[in-house]
């Protein structure tokens, strides 16, 4: 007689636990949504710190390029072509990215 209880019971506390859940469970495609969201919103400031940062080593890397043209240096091309290559490779990974996710 006590397990028959027991088991009763035990089922009346499942079905309350499972229709609370159910009545306190949330909507799951609200919570992804404000995830894109805010993902696409941080993708934009990533993206344009990373043209950011493209500019300024352009600028660090002209003034380098400079100083070895200046100061006659047989491997100016070699430093300019490293520098510029740089500057192209941020701005197209950037570019690349932001098509690809389609921001």
């Amino acid at each position: 007689m006590k397990r028959k209880s027991i088991v009763k019971y035990g089922a009346i506390v499942i079905a309350l636990m499972i229709i609370t859940t159910m009545v306190y469970g949330q909507n799951g495609s609200a919570g992804i949504t404000n995830a894109t969201n805010k993902v696409k919103e941080y993708f934009n400031i990533a993206i344009n710190l990373v043209y950011a940062i493209g500019a300024v080593i352009g600028l660090v890397g002209a003034i380098k390029v400079y100083s070895k043209w200046s100061n006659g240096e047989p491997d100016t091309s070699k430093v300019a072509s490293s520098w510029f290559g740089a500057c192209i490779f941020l701005v197209v990974v950037a570019t690349i990215l932001q098509g690809f996710f389609g921001v």
